[in-house]
């Protein structure tokens, strides 16, 4: 062989080895946020898809949970999970080009995301185009899971499952205190997250005798909330019900401190009264708030993995898990799980397992009962607490035999 022939072969057998080591990745696309209005949450929930990817490559001592072992995908010869993040800016439209481009260009086969229902809304309409799978790891709204997708699969509960959380616990602190709900206020933006939120509040509210005294859509990001607060407090509610991301539940809890409206209650549909950023720029005025959540922290006696979990993402992130940081670790190790058991990177495949999954409860972080897909591809086993905002810390108020306090409940005084 001369020489030239020699160079080519080796250089063919170096690109082969590359080729082989390329396929050893099984590559997720991830859609967040990283800029703009919902740059925070989106670098929390880059932190959070980075600390399930190191607990499903990394060697480490096992973790009691799902996919907990460490050392990648057994059933792909230890191949590794890797993470292609995109920047959605919050945008729906700008999501649905990065969500192409993650399948296009990256090969990504499968897609996580998307913090806003209307970013994973067009997310899962280009996923469902070029049929590759979408896992809603935190988007909320009722109506995605209804509209007849076959790649669309979601963990956590969505609006209507909290909300009916929300309704129950009323019934029972009202029963508990003698202290019933008799009125409510809906509050929220002018999105599908919002739409759909205050649509199902309001149809739970008239089901249990509750007189709607305010109905307030708001438009997102408004640079001010001052009217907002003064009908709130016009209407004066037992109980506020805001479905707001993190700048406008601040700004609606300073709009109502303002004109010295302190609610006697307030249940947020979560999203960002569950933030970090919320709890910091809203400080005191938030103390007593009450919020639904997929997440549970406090319940480490039933779920051992949130202990080394929470210091893993503390250590990466410098914060304690959230509603939606846990929400997107679980999301991410389900995907991987289903990749696993597939023993295929092909989304067909990744398809078949995810439809497949049957996970309890204990082998996960979250209070739930487990993870199981019906037809539509929502978790029908995602099971939500209530929780309530006490020393700047929120804890869990609900279900009663969850409950790591006594909630602080001031209706009816």
């Amino acid at each position: 062989m001369n020489r030239r022939a020699l160079m080519l072969s080796a250089g063919a057998l170096a690109l082969s080895g590359q080729a082989a080591r390329a396929a050893d990745d099984v590559v997720i696309g991830v859609v967040y946020p990283l800029t703009g209005n919902g740059a925070a949450v989106g670098l929390d929930a880059k932190a959070a898809y980075e600390v399930a990817a190191d607990i499903i490559n990394g060697t480490h001592a096992p973790i009691p949970m799902l996919m907990g072992a460490g050392g990648g995908l057994p059933k792909l010869g230890g191949a590794k999970i890797k993470l292609v993040f995109a920047d959605s800016q919050g945008d729906p439209q700008k999501a649905r080009a990065e969500a192409e481009r993650l399948i296009t260009q990256d090969k990504a086969v499968a897609i996580v995301g998307s913090y806003t229902s209307a970013t994973g809304a067009t997310i899962s309409q280009v996923t469902e185009r070029y049929e590759v799978p979408y896992l809603a790891a935190d988007n909320s709204s009722p109506s995605l899971h209804t509209r007849g997708l076959k790649w669309f699969f979601r963990t956590s509960p969505h609006d209507e499952m909290f909300t009916q959380g929300m309704f129950e616990f009323f019934a029972g602190i009202g029963a508990k205190t003698g202290r019933k709900v008799q009125t409510v206020a809906l509050f929220y933006e002018d999105s599908i997250f919002g739409t759909d939120s205050s649509n199902v509040q309001r149809k739970l509210a008239e089901a249990a005798g509750m007189k709607i005294v305010a109905d307030i859509r708001y438009r997102a990001a408004s640079p001010s909330l001052s009217t907002e607060a003064q009908k709130l407090k016009s209407a004066n509610a037992d109980v506020i019900m805001p479905s707001s991301y993190t700048s406008d539940a601040i700004l609606i809890l300073k709009a109502m401190a303002e004109i010295g409206y302190k609610p006697r209650a307030i249940m947020a549909q979560a999203a960002g009264f569950q933030e970090s950023a919320f709890l910091q720029g809203a400080g005191a005025l938030a103390e007593g708030a009450m919020s639904r959540s997929s997440f549970a922290g406090d319940a480490i006696k039933s779920r051992p993995a949130i202990v080394p979990v929470n210091a893993l993402y503390k250590a990466h992130n410098n914060k304690d898990m959230n509603d939606n940081t846990s929400r997107q670790i679980t999301a991410m190790l389900t995907m991987a799980d289903a990749i696993n058991r597939a023993g295929s990177s092909k989304p067909d495949a990744i398809r078949l397992a995810l439809m497949a999954t049957d996970v309890p409860g204990d082998q996960t972080i979250m209070p739930w009962k487990g993870i199981k897909f019906d037809a539509t591809g929502q978790n029908t086993l995602g099971t939500p607490v209530m929780q309530q905002i006490s020393g700047g810390i929120y804890k869990t108020i609900w279900p009663f035999e969850l409950a790591v306090m006594e909630p602080v409940w001031n209706v009816g005084t």
